[in-house]
């Protein structure tokens, strides 16, 4: 998942296995950090795969904390 702000990249990186979505890194550049990018692509992502009937598993940090604080998200998360 990626958007583009002032011309600049975040991503949220992700792999597909066995009907689970594995976060593998969150990126925001510097530039744009403090503005909510991170939560927005997170959110996006998860819900993406809520639609998708995907599991998830955080292997980025900020995906973890992210659904750590969110609870709303907690029952995608893999067994």
């Amino acid at each position: 998942y990626e958007i583009e702000v002032d011309g600049l990249l975040s991503v949220a990186d992700y792999q597909l296995q066995d009907g689970k979505m594995l976060f593998t890194h969150t990126g925001v550049p510097r530039e744009l950090e403090g503005r909510g990018i991170a939560g927005k692509i997170v959110k996006f992502a998860l819900e993406d795969a809520r639609a998708q009937n995907l599991k998830v598993v955080p292997l980025c940090s900020y995906v973890a904390t992210y659904i750590r604080r969110h609870a709303e998200y907690q029952d995608l998360l893999a067994q």
